[in-house]
């Protein structure tokens, strides 16, 4: 494979949980997760792909009205579709 450079790296508590669960579930370790990332990561790079981002989509307003946030998920679907006619 070729040398190899020991380094400490900081992951947030949760994303190393669920590293770790991946890892066992797969039958591997969390540093083979964290070395196949980078390379998928400068692979990217290297081909000038920019990463996926999700535009920004969202709204003006005050949120869900108290009806709604109270609601499950039958009510919900019936408020959607209010005052649509036909």
């Amino acid at each position: 494979m070729g040398t190899h450079m020991k380094t400490t790296i900081e992951i947030a508590d949760a994303l190393l949980k669920d590293a770790r669960r991946i890892a066992a579930r797969e039958g591997t370790t969390v540093r083979a997760l964290v070395e196949q990332g980078l390379r998928q990561r400068i692979s990217q790079s290297r081909r000038g792909e920019l990463p996926f981002k999700l535009r920004k989509a969202s709204v003006g307003g005050n949120g869900l009205t108290p009806e709604a946030s109270a609601a499950g998920w039958e009510r919900l679907r019936s408020l959607s579709y209010e005052n649509r006619g036909g």
